[in-house]
Parts: structure tokens; C-alpha cells; sequence
């Protein structure tokens, strides 16, 4: 590849197209004036100019070829998971020793204290920083620069460490996450990593292209993530750990409101099929959309024919996109009505079709796609896309196509994609999971308030819009103790930190497992049995259910039932 195709990958002239090849280069050659990514040996992303891609492109080339975009999942204590208790064990003194522990996010602080051993030497194996562009990149990546631990030394031995490792996190999010999972310990702060002597392996993923962020109406200042950037930092890590022969638990605190919710996606796959290998965890935080109102569930009842669906949009909301996904076989229209009473009929498409609309009282432009039946899951797919929306209650009416009691779901974008004021006039707070907490295989979890063991209140609720049962557990996620970009430390909440605590925990029962030999061919389907079987349950409560999953999770029962076990 020259260095104009690698520039390509980076640069906001060229729009970055995900497609499932599965080894046929056939397929790839249809595109004109492209630049070929192989990612692995079933997809491949396709640099072409932005120019190519209008506003019909979803009609013309289907949803999943159109890169989601991820968000940050953000807003302790290690005697509630039972980890203070589980070390005064004779032989379960676990602490994450040769266990890699893999975050992919917006990087990390490695002059921080926390990353290093007593010598002053870094815990950090690697770090691929996607956001600075060199002839430096992991392989077969062609973009980023690859940090070594060597370089992170030399660089911590200098007067002046980023003029040697230029790679910094400006959110600190990715920092949050490695200290929680893997930090070292300062009692005099009250601060305790899970684990602290496993070692990291760190992605910074570069920032989502704009016309990606303009095509799904994204705000401009909106900090996201583009899928496909992320399924190169799993690639990374799995290539890491296979390279170093270590067990590796990875930290996913990212997700996103598009898809159909169902672990059928293109990235929830791929995390599953990594889960599933030997001496692999995979965590997956829920999110915070649980009482945000931006999701909708709704019936067609045939004997009234349709549904009405109310939106209240808020002011100055500069555009959004909105998914609608019909539960199979229905498949269903819609009908519009803004607020200042402009009414669009019933829209019928023959099969896949894109519809714009304006209106003459409001300046809103909608484009509406139709997937009658998309790729990846199998269900209908109506995506509305907003341009500047008139403030005010818009009204939707969906109608059933056949004459079964037909169900449909409808997912607004995650915070910070848009506006608290823009909601769902009735919504729903189940099923609220961002997408891929709904993969299969991956742990998926979420956060209870370890001082009074409630539910947090903004916490995302299951199951997935297949009723598989999500999330499994629940773990700390109120007012954790976490490290922060000036070396301090201070209370964080949310189903991310709660999700780095669980990875911390996952890196114990790799140890145990994998590198001490107990349990050799341990995966995440494996330790999920082992966290559900040992998870702390209240008497009153039906497990599984839609809040809790399976219980809270406690480590020193996990061990405890193993030990009982031996």
C-alpha cells in the first residue's frame, strides 16, 4: 500500500465503508477509485472519496456498510465484590499476575504512577496510539503509531516523556479504566486497582471521520468512534496476546444506540467469536440509557391498525437519526406529523428505498430509509434521519404491513449524540442496553450502588430485543475511586467503571485459571458460569430478571464455590 492509500485511511476527503468480503477480493473490486483495508478473512473496509457517498447510500448498499459510531460510557470498592476477602485465601491471593489486560478507548496517561512498577519501569506492553500517524504502525494495521514498552521506558526516563511518546488521553476515560482494572495500590489515597499486577496492552482510537458524524447527524463537538476503528484495536490486542502467549481480558466501555440490539452486528460478532477463545475474557458495560427516554416499544394491534408514537423534540437541536427495528415477520410504515400540524401520508416502499421529506412551515429536511429486510438480522429496518428539527411534539404513526400483532422497538442516539430535551413522550426503560451489550457471548455489566446495594439509577436495562438474557451481573458503579488526568484520584459512577472493576476480576480468574493451570482452556463463556454461580442474590428478588441479570457479582463466592469444588 503507497502512502497516498494509507493517508486515505485517515483523512476526512475519504469516506471508510465496512464490508463483509468473507475472502471473495471479487466483491471489493466493484468499487471505484477505493483503497482495499483487509481487516481479517470476513471483513474489509473501502477507502473511497466522500463524494461517493449521498444520502441514498444506505438504499444502495445496505445499513451495515455504514461504520456505527461509539460513544463513551461514562458519566468502589474492593470489599463489595468480596476481593479483600477471596486474598487472605492461602493460594487465591490473586492480583492479575501474567494476565494482559486490554483497554480500547481514548488512551492513557502512562506517566502516571499507577502504570509503573517500584523501578519506575511501565505495566504498559504496548500502546497503539491510532490518532498519531507514522511509519511506526502494528502490523498490518497501516495507520497509527505503535508504542513499545521500550519506548514507554525511555520516555519515562526523560525530562520531557511526550517528545518520545507523543500518545496522550485529553478525557481521561481510558485512564479511568486501566487504573480501576489494573492500577497499582495507594492506601494513603484509599485507592485500590483489581488487579494490580496484571500488565495492559492500550488502543487510542482516533476520532470518527466527519461526513460519518454528518450522515447520522451527530453533532459537530460530539467525541465518537467509528466501528471499524475498533475492530482493528480487537484485532490488535487478540495479535498482542497471541504474540506474547498470555491470557488477555479486554475492557469494552463503548457503545452506541444504532443496530438492532440482537448481538447480530458486525462488531458484537466479532466480539463474540473473540470471547469464545481459549484464554480470552471479553467485559462489555451496559450503559446509562436506562431512564433517559430515548427508547420506544410498541404493538400493532390489527384491529386498530397502528400505533402512535410521540417525540418531543427540543430546542435548538441541530439534527439526530432515530432507528426503528420490526420485530420479524411484521414489517411496518410510518406516517408523519410535525409540530406546527404539516402531515406526510403513509409512506409505502416496494422493498429497500430512501424518501426525503421537507416541509413548508419548518426548515426540517427527513430522510427516511427503508430496509425491509437487512442484512445482518433478518428484520425490518426503518432509519429517519432529522436536519435541523422544529421544536415541538412530532408524531408518528406506525402501521403493520400484515395483520399479525406486530412488535417494534425504536432507539434514539446515546447521551451526548443529542439533547436530553429530545425524548420519547412514553418510553420505555427495558431493552435499553447500548448495542454491544447485547453480543452473545461477551460478559455484559452493569452498576449497582455498593453502599446500599440499589440498582443505579440511570443504569441500562435488558434483555436484548430477542430476550436473551442481558446483563449477566451487576458490580460496583457508584462513586468509585478512580485515577484522573492530574494524578488525583476522585469518585466516578456509571457502567463503564463498573465494567473495568469486572475486567480487574476477569484478569483474577485468568490467573487462576490459565496461568496457574487450574482451569487451561478458560474463556468467557466459561467464566461467566463461574461469576453467575458465585453472584450474591436477594431472597425477594426472580433471577434471572431485566435489571440485576443473574445477582451482584462476589468474587470471594466465586472462589469460594471453586475451592469448594476442588
Amino acid at each position: 500500500m503507497t502512502q497516498e492509500d494509507r493517508e486515505r485511511i485517515v483523512s476526512n476527503d475519504y469516506a471508510d465503508l465496512l464490508i463483509v468480503y468473507s475472502g471473495d477480493q471479487s466483491v471489493l473490486n466493484e468499487f471505484e477509485d477505493a483503497t482495499i483495508r483487509i481487516i481479517n478473512n470476513l471483513l474489509a473496509v473501502v477507502h473511497v472519496p466522500v463524494k461517493q457517498i449521498t444520502e441514498n447510500i444506505i438504499a444502495e448498499l445496505g445499513y451495515s456498510v455504514m461504520p456505527s459510531l461509539f460513544g463513551l460510557i461514562s458519566e468502589g470498592s474492593l470489599e463489595a465484590s468480596g476481593i479483600t476477602r477471596i486474598r487472605n485465601i492461602p493460594d487465591f491471593n490473586l492480583r492479575g499476575q501474567g494476565v494482559l489486560i486490554g483497554i480500547i478507548d481514548s488512551g492513557i496517561d502512562y506517566t502516571n504512577p499507577i502504570f509503573q512498577y517500584a523501578d519506575k519501569t511501565t505495566k504498559i506492553v504496548s500502546l497503539w496510539d491510532q490518532t498519531v500517524f507514522s511509519d511506526n504502525y502494528p502490523p498490518n494495521m497501516l495507520f497509527g503509531t505503535e508504542y513499545t514498552r521500550e519506548q514507554i521506558n525511555e520516555a519515562l526516563q526523560s525530562a520531557n516523556p511526550f517528545d518520545i511518546v507523543p500518545s496522550t488521553d485529553e478525557i481521561g476515560h481510558g485512564t479511568m479504566l486501566a487504573g480501576v482494572a489494573a492500577g497499582n495500590e495507594v492506601p494513603e489515597s484509599g485507592f485500590y486497582g483489581v488487579a494490580p499486577d496484571a500488565e495492559l496492552v492500550v488502543v487510542k482510537l482516533k476520532p470518527a471521520k466527519t461526513y460519518l458524524k454528518d450522515f447520522f447527524r451527530i453533532p459537530e463537538g460530539a467525541l465518537c468512534y467509528q466501528e471499524n476503528d475498533i475492530l482493528s484495536a480487537i484485532e490488535y490486542l487478540s495479535y498482542t496476546a497471541i504474540r506474547l502467549n498470555r491470557p488477555i481480558a479486554i475492557c469494552i466501555a463503548l457503545g452506541t444506540s444504532q443496530g438492532a440490539h440482537d448481538g447480530r452486528g458486525t462488531l458484537s460478532s466479532v466480539l463474540s467469536q473473540e470471547a469464545g477463545n481459549i484464554g480470552v475474557a471479553v467485559v462489555v458495560a451496559a450503559g446509562n440509557e436506562g431512564n433517559a427516554r430515548r427508547h420506544y416499544y410498541g404493538t400493532v394491534v390489527p384491529a386498530i391498525g397502528y400505533d402512535t408514537v410521540e417525540l418531543s423534540v427540543g430546542e435548538n437541536e441541530s439534527g439526530f437519526s432515530m432507528e426503528l427495528w420490526g420485530n420479524s415477520p411484521n414489517a411496518f410504515t410510518i406516517d408523519v406529523l410535525s409540530p406546527s400540524g404539516e402531515y406526510v401520508p403513509r409512506l409505502r416502499p416496494s422493498l429497500d428505498e430512501s424518501i426525503n421529506l421537507s416541509f413548508i412551515f419548518e426548515e426540517t429536511t427527513i430522510v427516511i430509509d427503508y430496509q425491509m429486510v437487512e442484512s445482518q438480522s433478518g428484520d425490518q429496518l426503518i432509519l429517519i434521519r432529522f436536519r435541523d428539527p422544529a421544536p415541538g411534539i412530532w408524531r408518528f404513526q406506525v402501521y403493520s404491513i400484515d395483520d399479525l400483532d406486530g412488535g417494534f422497538h425504536i432507539w434514539l442516539p446515546m447521551e451526548g449524540f443529542i439533547s436530553n430535551n429530545t425524548f420519547f413522550v412514553r418510553s420505555d426503560i427495558y431493552t435499553t442496553i447500548l448495542s454491544l451489550g447485547n453480543a452473545r457471548v461477551p460478559l455484559t455489566v452493569t452498576a449497582y450502588n455498593h453502599e446500599d446495594d440499589s440498582l443505579y439509577l440511570k443504569a441500562s436495562r435488558g434483555y436484548t430485543r430477542l430476550n436473551t438474557i442481558k446483563p449477566e451481573i451487576a458490580a460496583p458503579g457508584v462513586n468509585i475511586l478512580s485515577p484522573t488526568l492530574n494524578k488525583e484520584f476522585a469518585p466516578v459512577t456509571g457502567t463503564s467503571v463498573c465494567a473495568a472493576h469486572t475486567t480487574g476480576i476477569a484478569a483474577m480468574l485468568l490467573e487462576w485459571g490459565v496461568v496457574n493451570g487450574n482451569y487451561s482452556n478458560m474463556n468467557t463463556i466459561d467464566m461467566k458460569v463461574f461469576m453467575v454461580r458465585g453472584a450474591r442474590r436477594d431472597l425477594e428478588q426472580k433471577y434471572p430478571n431485566r435489571d440485576w441479570g443473574y445477582g451482584i457479582l462476589d468474587a470471594f463466592n466465586i472462589f469460594d464455590t471453586i475451592r469448594g469444588g476442588l
